[in-house]
């Protein structure tokens, strides 16, 4: 065999054995490329059947933010807080005119013995602006009752109810002459003191004890020994107590002896005892209580048991304050600036707060009538 021949048979066999190479690593990538799609189609029909399980979403697909339809709930209406202004019950506006109880002038109603505006009205849901309307009874125009607002500083051994089933002085007893029907606003127990508001204005006691508005309330107690940085801290930052934790209160000491001491509080709360049975969990027995003020109204110049009006500045200001504490709720009282100065200076090394940031109770439930 020639040289030629020989390299020319070298050649094809070595291009035989690359052909074949190329065909078994093709053969290799399609079982590859086989094998992938095969896992694909399998993944796909499990997350069929998983879909086919679920319910479709009703209302078609999914909307994006911007096509997503707004609330149609409606806005909360605004309250109003004037003073004995704007349509009532008639049944209240009769009874506050001297006319009986509410149950009485629902009879008087149901009788027929009321109209307005000339028309009798017969329904016990009507109501009625005497600013405005012509209200009658019997044909006698009712005459729209003035709203008075007194500030007293109750003693102790007196009771914060209009009537006593067991005949103790009550706080209305020391209004002298008035005649009409009035009622404090909160109470003071049995064994406590200080300042306590009496008006026949429903709406303005709404605002004062209502937790929603936080109206401050200031104390000057004086208890059995002298409470340490952790139990002022204890006070200020909140107390367990039976309805809950307590909110967020600015504590402070007045004057210190090494038997007992004056403690400054201000709340923004009104439970039952509150005072009392906060000092208690710190271990200090509350010896006496006297209540200072109430929002920015003060007992200055007021003597024990002494009653004066409200100006008409104080009553707006007791509004103002109501409702700036409901449109932007406080997590605790104001600062330093606004403590009674009737309390006396606070220990520097003892002032401050609560703990920012506490929630704020928002309640929208009826008023309680409070005890401190």
């Amino acid at each position: 065999m020639s040289k030629q021949k020989r390299e020319r048979q070298a050649s094809s066999k070595s291009q035989g054995n690359k052909s074949q190479g190329n065909k078994s690593q093709g053969s290799h990538n399609q079982g590859s490329h086989n094998q992938g799609s095969k896992r694909a189609k399998s993944t796909k029909t499990k997350r069929d059947k998983k879909g086919a399980d679920k319910p479709k979403r009703r209302g078609g697909p999914r909307r994006s933010g911007a096509d997503k339809p707004r609330s149609k709930k409606p806005k909360a209406k605004q309250q109003d807080h004037g003073l004995l202004t704007g349509p009532q019950r008639i049944q209240k506006l009769l009874a506050r005119a001297g006319y009986g109880s509410c149950r009485t002038c629902e009879e008087f109603i149901l009788e027929g013995r009321v109209s307005v505006d000339g028309v009798v009205v017969t329904e016990l849901g009507s109501k009625a602006d005497p600013a405005v309307q012509d209200v009658r009874v019997d044909g006698n125009r009712l005459k729209r009752e003035t709203s008075v607002y007194y500030l007293v500083n109750k003693p102790k051994g007196v009771v914060c109810t209009s009537k006593d089933p067991q005949h103790r002085q009550t706080v209305v007893d020391l209004v002298p002459n008035e005649g009409r029907r009035i009622f404090s606003v909160g109470r003071l127990d049995y064994e406590s003191r200080g300042a306590v508001i009496l008006t026949n204005d429903g709406r303005l006691t709404n605002l004062l004890t209502h937790p929603r508005y936080g109206v401050e309330k200031t104390y000057q107690v004086r208890v059995r020994g002298v409470p340490d940085s952790e139990s002022l801290a204890r006070l200020r930052s909140g107390i367990w107590l039976s309805e809950g934790m307590t909110l967020p209160a600015r504590v402070w000491i007045v004057h210190k002896r090494r038997a007992e001491s004056i403690v400054g509080i201000t709340l923004c709360e009104g439970k039952n005892r509150q005072v009392r049975r906060m000092f208690a969990k710190v271990g200090h027995k509350v010896l006496g209580l006297t209540r200072t003020g109430i929002g920015p109204i003060t007992l200055k110049g007021l003597g024990d048991g002494g009653v004066r009006e409200l100006k008409r500045w104080e009553i707006d200001e007791l509004l103002e304050d109501a409702q700036s504490n409901a449109q932007a709720p406080r997590t605790r009282p104001r600062g330093r600036g606004s403590r009674n100065k009737s309390l006396g200076k606070p220990d520097p090394a003892l002032r401050g707060g609560g703990i920012a940031g506490a929630p704020v109770r928002r309640d929208d439930a009826p008023a309680p009538r409070e005890r401190d």
